[in-house]
């Protein structure tokens, strides 16, 4: 029996506590169920760094996990001769369990955890606690890692109760904080709301508004087209009964001519030379013709004006709805402007916006060292141990945050000796001299130094007068295209304000020759 459960935890997973399924041995030697050791390291993805869940060796990059066909092969093996995983029921403790303090051996899982012992016990060894006095009066709670932290740090003496009452007034008041924020954070909501609704009941009834102005041009139009073809059929019934008058004339004389014609021709064919010389004298002359003279045919281009005319009606109408057009999006664009909340007016609106930077060691130059949770930067003599990195500053002493900033925000920052405090897109060069901030289309920077201070964007310079402070606050409104840098101490001054047009987010940076730290909101 005992070498049967030998065998059964031999090729047992710790993880699934059952017998192993394409068995895997990672590179400490300790082997896994592929699914099973898989799903521990995904969870360990964001940390970057991979360990084994019994001996916790590290491994970096995330080792390739290949099936162990031999190990594969013996469990196999074992199933056929009868052996089963272990029973779910002996609760032994895993890697992510907590395990009792008290069993030898292998432990089982602790089911509870002593405030008072400040241990932890599987229901066996926890039975005491249930059946003698004294330790019935002891406070258990559910199996906790960290019994070590309900010691008070200062007094070894003072109970986790008192500790626990003065840290909930504590926690009270920063619930009351929160609550408040949550107020404010409502009422801008409630705000927000309405403008929406103001945006849209405006929205709507210039739509209906617009639509009746265009329809009743569209009925102006189509009642001018109606004149014109009216006009135009006007005209043409005239000049067509006038040349019908003159047609039916000039019929009559064809009718007469050929009448004329017939009676000459009935004089020259008779043979009587006397009959002929006394008829002639009786033949009435010739009325001479008043019409032929005056008729010209012309080309058909009795309405080509108005066509032109016409032409030249759309052409105009298509300018003046161009230009309505591009006044329209303008006037939009201001109104999207105007939506646009105002900068705060006081130095406790701008916290209401304020954000915590943290600095990426990965962009950081070399001769700087972060520290405090990599909010400071401080320039030093040597380099420092980083890794090679695509992203790190190569020539001079500069750093970018980790969070990309797409909102309004304001943080602060204190300096030392000369810093440059800046914004810049994540994709500024690495090297050379266009890779300094302000010194390129990609960053804006105020330079700061005892001398004073100085503004920079695409490499143009300008001197800045103000109050000398070793505190400078920044202000974003991304959205709004607003960057603000001030001067901070017992009152806010401001130092330079830019409007721009920010295509993708940005970072907080700095180029540090002394030291700056990214102030915690306060």
């Amino acid at each position: 029996m005992e070498q049967n459960q030998l065998d059964r935890e031999t090729f047992s997973c710790s993880i699934s506590l059952d017998l192993l399924k394409d068995p895997v041995t990672i590179p400490c030697g300790h082997s896994y169920c592929m699914k099973c050791i898989k799903n521990f390291w995904d969870g360990e993805d964001q940390k970057g760094i991979h360990s084994c869940p019994q001996c916790r060796e590290t491994f970096i990059p995330r080792p390739v996990l290949k099936k162990n066909t031999m190990l594969a092969a013996l469990v196999e093996q074992l199933k056929k001769t009868g052996l089963q995983a272990a029973p779910a029921d002996l609760c032994y403790a895993g890697p992510e369990d907590v395990a009792c303090d008290f069993c030898s051996g292998r432990k089982l899982k602790a089911i509870k955890s002593c405030l008072v012992c400040l241990a932890s016990f599987c229901e066996k060894h926890l039975q005491p606690h249930y059946d003698v006095a004294p330790l019935k009066k002891h406070k258990l709670v559910e199996p906790s890692r960290n019994l070590q932290e309900n010691i008070c740090s200062r007094h070894d003496t003072v109970s986790a109760a008192a500790e626990r009452t003065e840290r909930q007034r504590e926690l009270e008041v920063r619930r009351e904080n929160i609550q408040q924020r949550i107020q404010d954070r409502e009422k801008d909501v409630k705000l927000l709301q309405q403008e929406l609704e103001a945006i849209k009941h405006s929205a709507d009834k210039t739509v209906e508004d617009s639509e009746k102005i265009f329809t009743q041009l569209i009925r102006l139009i189509q009642k001018r087209s109606s004149d014109v073809k009216q006009q135009i059929r006007s005209q043409q019934e005239t000049e067509g009964s006038r040349v019908k008058e003159l047609q039916e004339k000039l019929e009559q004389e064809i009718t007469e001519l050929k009448r004329k014609d017939a009676e000459l021709k009935q004089l020259s064919d008779t043979e009587d030379h006397n009959q002929f010389l006394h008829n002639y004298p009786s033949l009435s002359a010739l009325s001479e013709s008043t019409h032929s003279s005056s008729i010209k045919i012309r080309p058909l281009s009795y309405f080509e004006d108005v066509t032109a005319a016409v032409s030249e009606l759309r052409d105009q109408l298509q300018d003046i709805l161009r230009d309505a057009r591009t006044n329209i999006s303008l006037r939009l664009t201001e109104v999207d402007v105007l939506l646009s909340e105002p900068e705060p007016k006081s130095r406790a609106g701008f916290l209401r916006f304020s954000c915590e930077i943290t600095l990426d060691p990965n962009t950081a130059y070399s001769y700087l060292l972060l520290s405090e949770g990599n909010r400071k930067v401080t320039r030093m003599k040597q380099p420092q141990s980083y890794s090679s990195h695509p992203d790190r500053f190569t020539d001079y002493l500069q750093v970018l945050s980790r969070e990309s900033l797409t909102e309004r925000c304001y943080w602060e920052v204190e300096w030392r000796e000369r810093v440059y405090v800046a914004v810049a897109y994540k994709n500024i060069s690495r090297a050379g001299d266009e890779s300094i901030f302000g010194a390129n289309d990609k960053s804006w920077a105020l330079d700061c130094s005892q001398g004073g201070y100085k503004f920079g964007h695409n490499d143009i310079w300008t001197s800045i007068s103000g109050p000398g402070s070793s505190r400078v606050g920044v202000y974003l409104d991304h959205r709004a295209g607003i960057l603000s840098f001030y001067s901070v101490s017992e009152t806010m001054t401001l130092l330079h304000r830019v409007q721009t047009t920010s295509t993708q987010p940005l970072h907080a940076g700095v180029y540090v020759e002394g030291s700056a730290e990214f102030c915690k909101p306060k």
